[in-house]
């Protein structure tokens, strides 16, 4: 398993008021795409989120995202350290993604950039 980057969550309120601000501070263009009613845009290392509260509730418990190189050997790789797997592997707008709790609680979404 090899871990490529980590792109950091962030829950906003009105998202078209947060991008201006993160598109100039990482320097690049948000990509946007939406997912299960919640809007989301990434931006360099940011992904911000934004969408009813029950929503954002959830996606506030994931600490991080991490690309990895291939989803299907980190779920086994977690698996074998004590990971419980929440969710996935699946499909997602970004490539396929699962979401871990690792054994000291930590709740993490991995991704990779496959079809």
């Amino acid at each position: 398993m090899e871990i490529l980057g980590a792109t950091l969550r962030v829950c906003v309120d009105d998202l078209e008021t947060a991008i201006p601000f993160y598109e100039r501070l990482a320097g690049g263009r948000a990509q946007r795409f939406e997912r299960g009613g919640v809007q989301v845009a990434a931006i360099g290392c940011f992904l911000l989120m934004s969408g009813p509260p029950a929503e954002l509730e959830l996606l506030r418990k994931v600490a991080a995202t991490i690309a990895v190189t291939d989803v299907e050997e980190t779920h086994k790789v977690l698996t074998e350290l004590g990971a419980h797997i929440i969710a996935g592997p699946i499909a997602s707008p970004a490539g396929r993604n699962l979401i871990a709790l690792h054994p000291d609680g930590s709740v993490y979404e991995y991704v990779d950039r496959q079809a």
